[in-house]
């Protein structure tokens, strides 16, 4: 029976679910552009923005997916024939070192598989032995969305700094921001990228990339950086256009305001304890469900899941038939296996994923808890008892 009437759920790791503030903030004719309240608030959003990444140093935004914000932060500080070092724990991993290599970039990747964090040791080993410090950069994954591996920053940045390299140590942010821990100044972070879809809650479409100021020296050693990507004006403008190199986001800039008051009404430790008191929950039902049949965490070290998206791996037959169960009878949208294609499983059927970042309360967790629950009953699907139950002491705990 179709029970989908009301409100859907997308609980996808991103575009996340958007708080009636964001919209309604968004929901207003255009601004003026050159002067008045516009100008104002977005310095405000650029104050805040640092905020929340913990940090006093530089914010340049782009109008771009996570994707600009890649290919931004690497043309301010790689040229053609550099060297950079890729450990990768997914896809994403994959996809910033490609990226890279489009703008000429060699790049040495440490594949640490797909269940994984990176190994600081390893990366510490591979700068070791350039004594000629080719490497250029370490381009580390915080959070890769499509595993849900999440990798220690600060014991990145210990072990590189334990060797004497000069490689500059950039992050990619865009599944973590504003829902895992992470202090880009007291973990030594030179750069980071981050996108507002995701733990900021606004729509796809803007997208912010962090330097510290080795990483601006680095970039004024840099013969060529297009005007577009070049970070300086933007992150240091004379005029307003200049934050943008053009038009500014306006309606975006509008939503940002709201979602970034909302963080920091709630309290930016206060909504990484959220974060992880409900992923706690949904790996509480999850090993109870793991305890009978195939459904299993991808990633198995408690230390190296994300507090904001939850990878799963039930088997090739039942992956895509839970997905489309409750999606079309309870309304319920999960994230696809992406990036987890295998020989045996070539469309990913056998894997999916919880997004549980931004906007979302013990409530939404319990019933995206249930319904799954449902779609295995329903399927046939053989799994453990007690998972509802193990996700609610969680809650009731807090």
């Amino acid at each position: 029976m179709d029970l989908t009437q009301g409100h859907t759920y997308l609980a996808i790791p991103g575009p996340s679910v958007m708080p009636e503030a964001v919209l309604r903030a968004m929901h207003r004719s255009a601004p003026n552009i050159y002067e008045g309240e516009l100008i104002d608030l977005t310095y405000g959003v650029v104050r805040d923005l640092k905020t929340v990444a913990r940090t006093a140093h530089n914010v340049a935004i782009y109008i771009g997916n996570g994707h600009a914000a890649w290919e931004a932060a690497l043309a301010n500080v790689i040229e053609p024939g550099d060297t950079v070092l890729v450990p990768t724990t997914g896809s994403f991993g994959h996809g910033w070192g490609e990226m890279a290599a489009g703008l000429g970039a060699e790049c040495e990747v440490l594949d640490f598989g797909r269940r994984t964090s990176i190994d600081p040791a390893r990366v510490a080993e591979a700068l070791a032995g350039d004594s000629a410090h080719k490497i250029k950069a370490v381009l580390a994954v915080h959070v890769d969305t499509s595993t849900s591996a999440r990798s220690d920053i600060a014991a990145l940045r210990k072990a590189m700094d334990a060797t004497g390299h000069p490689a500059l140590l950039m992050v990619d942010c865009i599944a973590s921001f504003g829902c895992d821990r992470f202090e880009m100044d007291a973990w030594g972070v030179d750069v980071m990228v981050a996108a507002c879809q995701k733990g900021l809650m606004v729509p796809p479409g803007v997208s912010f990339v962090y330097f510290n100021d080795k990483a601006a020296k680095r970039r004024s050693e840099i013969a060529r950086v297009s005007r577009y990507w070049d970070w300086t004006p933007r992150a240091n403008p004379e005029v307003y256009y200049q934050l943008f190199c053009g038009t500014a986001p306006t309606h975006h800039l509008y939503g940002l305001r709201a979602a970034l008051d909302l963080i920091l009404a709630e309290g930016l430790d206060h909504v990484w304890s959220r974060h992880e008191v409900l992923a706690q929950a949904i790996w509480a039902a999850c090993d109870a469900w793991s305890a009978v049949g195939p459904l299993e965490l991808n990633i198995q070290e408690t230390s190296g899941r994300s507090h904001a998206v939850t990878s799963l791996r039930i088997g090739q037959e039942h992956g895509t038939r839970l997905r489309r169960w409750c999606q079309d009878q309870a309304g319920l949208t999960l994230g696809i296996g992406l990036g987890m294609a295998t020989e045996e499983d070539p469309k990913s059927d056998g894997f999916f994923r919880f997004g549980h970042m931004g906007h979302v309360n013990a409530q939404m967790i319990m019933g995206l808890l249930a319904t799954v629950q449902a779609g295995m009953i329903a399927l046939d699907i053989p799994h453990g008892p007690g998972a509802v139950e193990a996700a609610a002491k969680v809650v009731a705990r807090a």
